[in-house]
């Protein structure tokens, strides 16, 4: 049976409106990538990822993700959101992101790259 990419996809963002690192993790293959592009070099490896994602929970309040619109092409899913982040100081943003995901047979995350303005985000929680 073939794997619903953008299924898994909708599922880890399900995860991360939960705010549920081992649910969240659950959708990465062992060697994932995760690249915030604006923000950092990629994290590499699920242990890395996990480092990345646990550092961003521990300031968030909550996290929305609206999918304006997605695609995909066997195991690439692209999609158009906006993320909305709110952190424990009460400050929050909205910012729009472009995300790519490649998946492998099993439906696991190898590689997710997220591209937005850092600016956007960096004003609205200055």
């Amino acid at each position: 049976m073939a794997v619903n990419c953008e299924k898994v996809v909708n599922d880890l963002f399900a995860a991360w409106s939960r705010l549920n690192l081992d649910e969240i993790m659950s959708h990465f293959d062992e060697n994932g990538v995760w690249d915030n592009v604006p923000m950092n070099n990629p994290a590499k490896g699920k242990a890395a990822v996990r480092e990345i994602t646990q550092g961003f929970l521990k300031d968030t309040a909550a996290f929305e993700v609206k999918i304006l619109k997605s695609a995909h092409e066997g195991n690439l899913v692209f999609n158009e959101r906006v993320d909305t982040i709110r952190m424990k100081n009460g400050k929050s943003a909205a910012i729009p992101v472009a995300g790519v995901f490649e998946l492998n047979d099993a439906g696991k995350i190898t590689s997710w790259r997220d591209y937005f303005d850092i600016a956007t985000f960096n004003k609205q929680i200055a």
